[in-house]
């Protein structure tokens, strides 16, 4: 089988080189999650619990060397990778080890004479977890902790760019002491996935990616009944009312639109202003922007370091170059950061928007942003109605009815008042639209995880 290549944005070099798994390892994974399938079934929830913190333990004590292995492979700036293990990673793991017992407990149903009823959550079998490459650890996790924890074997593919990431999930699982087959990975070609997906002994999937990936994978699982989970792409929208708290909303969407150059699936990618406010808030917004750093994402005052790729890049900026052409302005003028080859691409804060341009329409996963002004908080919930997508979106405002009223009309999976870019594993992660389905975190998550049988018992 042939070999793949990680090329670091950071300098262009090859980072790291790998073969992809052939048929034999292939075969061997497969059979190796069956084998484990029953034992780790009937092992206590305690003792799972065990590898699983072994697991966090593990990825806390190489963190450091962990967070450089993360800039080198898709390039965000190292004062910012290390809390991807020790905040996020670690959150989330902890939340759904410590709360499996009570997801995953059986749920009673009222009593009647003569008859015991229950219902129990069984593990579905081994499972394929597919991860990208913009948050490889915390995307990774979303899914492969509750799986295990749900008493389900784990095969994990990771994309190609950060293919470290699922080495180090393997190295993770064997210090913790995991029993053989628990845990495995594979180096895919994205050819050799459906039949992956089509055998037998695969009975979840669970996919983060884009949505021509996730239309791929759940075509390759057509005429299987398991179950599956996809978070997609998203176009994530944020209104900033009348009554906002300017500087709040400043300093955290211009964070929420830039951090890890925008390639982000929450990240905020559109934002709607009442009119009243508009012109302070872009003032703000370019001010705070201007004070960004674009460079090598190996120093520590970096905060903008390269896109994943010289095509991303390309892309971004195409998208800005059209929005120009029909009738929009970029904000920041550009002698203001030091000229840097793609996949480097300055931040740009565009005003002129409306959703006739790509920009406000399509998902640019770039330090691209378009801001519009609005007359009302009707016409921003139509705005924000107005993708294919619905991952997340934001209102910011004093007003906790007032948020949540329009909570309650904008399509998405998560909504938030006065904060954005973030997950919390005691919410559900889902998406609508073309954001995906399913869901991970939370106790809800477990139920993608397992699948209900019902105890039925005459005395």
């Amino acid at each position: 089988m042939s070999n793949f290549q990680i090329i670091s944005p950071v300098d262009g070099t090859v980072y790291q080189e790998r073969p992809y798994a052939n048929g034999e390892e292939i075969a061997s994974a497969l059979s190796a999650a069956e084998k484990a399938r029953i034992p780790w079934k009937n092992t206590s929830i305690q003792d799972r619990a065990k590898i699983c913190k072994g697991v966090v333990e593990y990825f806390q004590a190489n963190a450091s060397e962990i967070a450089e292995e993360i800039t080198w492979q898709m390039g965000r700036p190292i004062r910012y990778t290390p809390f991807e293990i020790t905040g996020g990673f670690k959150e989330r793991a902890a939340f759904m080890i410590n709360s499996a017992k009570d997801a995953l407990s059986d749920i009673p149903v009222p009593a009647t004479d003569g008859f015991k009823k229950f219902i129990r959550k069984e593990p579905v079998g081994p499972v394929l977890v597919l991860s990208p490459w913009n948050y490889p650890y915390l995307t990774a996790v979303n899914a492969v902790i509750p799986a295990v924890m749900a008493g389900n074997p784990v095969i994990l593919k990771h994309a190609d760019q950060t293919a470290l990431c699922a080495e180090r999930f393997k190295a993770a699982f064997d210090s913790a002491g995991a029993p053989e087959g628990l845990f495995n990975f594979l180096h895919l070609q994205h050819s050799q996935i459906p039949a992956i997906i089509q055998d037998e002994r695969i009975k979840g999937v669970f996919f983060t990616g884009s949505v021509a990936g996730g239309k791929a994978v759940k075509q390759a699982a057509e005429g299987k009944f398991i179950n599956m989970g996809f978070e997609l792409g998203g176009k994530d929208p944020a209104y900033v009312a009348e009554d906002a708290n300017l500087s709040n909303a400043i300093e955290n969407l211009v964070d929420g639109a830039f951090f890890n150059s925008g390639q982000s699936c929450c990240g905020i990618e559109r934002i709607y202003v009442h009119e009243k406010s508009y012109d302070d808030f872009v003032d703000g917004f370019v001010k705070l922007t201007n004070s960004y750093v674009v460079g090598d994402p190996l120093d520590k005052f970096t905060t903008l370091g390269p896109m994943v790729r010289v095509a991303a890049a390309e892309r971004a900026n195409h998208q800005m170059e059209q929005a120009i052409k029909q009738g929009a302005k970029n904000l920041i003028a550009p002698n203001q950061f030091e000229s840097r080859a793609f996949p480097y691409l300055n931040p740009a804060v565009m005003i002129n928007v409306n959703h006739n341009m790509e920009l406000m329409k399509e998902e640019s996963f770039a330090p691209l942003i378009g801001i519009m002004p609005v007359s009302s908080d009707e016409e921003a919930i139509a705005l924000m109605n107005d993708s294919q997508y619905g991952l997340t979106a934001s209102i910011w405002t004093t007003d906790h009815e007032r948020a949540i009223s329009a909570g309650d009309q904008v399509d998405t999976g998560t909504w938030f008042m006065n904060r954005c870019d973030y997950l919390d594993p005691s919410l559900a992660w889902t998406g609508v639209k073309n954001s995906g389905n399913g869901c991970t975190l939370s106790t809800l998550g477990y139920d993608h995880m397992t699948r209900p049988k019902s105890f039925h018992l005459k005395n």
